[in-house]
């Protein structure tokens, strides 16, 4: 066994290095529809599936968000008004091994099926029992609730990157019967089901070690930093270092 700490933005990488893996992912990028929804995790998710497919020429993650968490008192634009510098480039959407430039999900929900693809980033996840909940601000539930339409009504596959440094110690539905409930203010949150994949995922699907979160935190860019143990045999080992130390240098993300 060995321990391992992991940045934010390293974890971004290291789940979308996996996600481009990912066996149904890749069999649906051949003939079935994959809409990854705009995020900053996903905006790695993005970079990596495109790659693969040989098309990430015109895709940025600059501005590959609806929503984003910025700190207290930070503006979302230089000017502080986000239509001056602020352009939705569209969710990455591809179809049969193409990307639809320009598209987004609310564009080819209608025609979404069984073994089509849904990505969409999380905000909370409660790891022991493996669920994730998203903050809704819009008043119709957002892309999230536009999605759960094609997958609760027609089984599409929904997969969940989300960070180990979201991690609750809440149960997520108490938390939302707070959360929107009438008199409450602020975001809203919607726990959803859907397959969760994090950094411990990663590590599993790309070495074949087994890893685990024992701690987190530090400072000088370390904050929200997760340590994990990873144990695994020789051959293991040898993968899992040299896939982390790929990823170790990733910077930390800017809008």
């Amino acid at each position: 066994m060995k321990l391992f700490s992991i940045t934010p933005a390293a974890g971004k990488r290291l789940i979308a290095k996996a996600l481009a893996s990912h066996s149904h992912i890749k069999d649906a990028l051949k003939t079935k529809t994959v809409v990854i929804i705009a995020g900053t995790t996903n905006g790695y998710v993005a970079e990596e599936i495109l790659s693969e497919i040989d098309q990430i020429e015109g895709f940025s993650r600059e501005r590959f968000f609806r929503g984003v968490v910025l700190p207290p008192g930070q503006p979302l634009t230089k000017t502080g008004r986000i239509k001056d510098e602020y352009e939705f480039p569209g969710d990455v959407v591809v179809v049969n091994g193409v990307w639809q430039k320009g598209l987004t999900i609310f564009d080819v929900l209608d025609d979404l099926r069984e073994g089509d693809i849904i990505l969409k980033g999380a905000n909370a996840l409660d790891l022991p029992n493996m669920q994730a909940g998203i903050l809704i601000g819009d008043p119709t539930g957002g892309t999230i609730g536009a999605g759960l339409q094609a997958v609760v009504g027609r089984r599409v596959r929904l997969i969940l990157p989300v960070g180990l440094e979201k991690r609750m110690f809440m149960d997520l539905n108490k938390l939302a019967l707070k959360l929107n409930a009438p008199g409450s203010q602020g975001s809203r949150l919607l726990p959803v089901p859907g397959e969760i994949f994090t950094e411990i995922d990663a590590i599993k699907l790309l070495s074949g070690s087994e890893a685990e979160l024992i701690g987190g935190g530090g400072v000088s860019g370390a904050e929200g930093s997760v340590w994990l143990a990873v144990s695994g045999d020789e051959e293991q080992m040898e993968s899992v270092e040299k896939l982390l130390k790929s990823v170790y240098a990733e910077p930390p993300f800017e809008y």
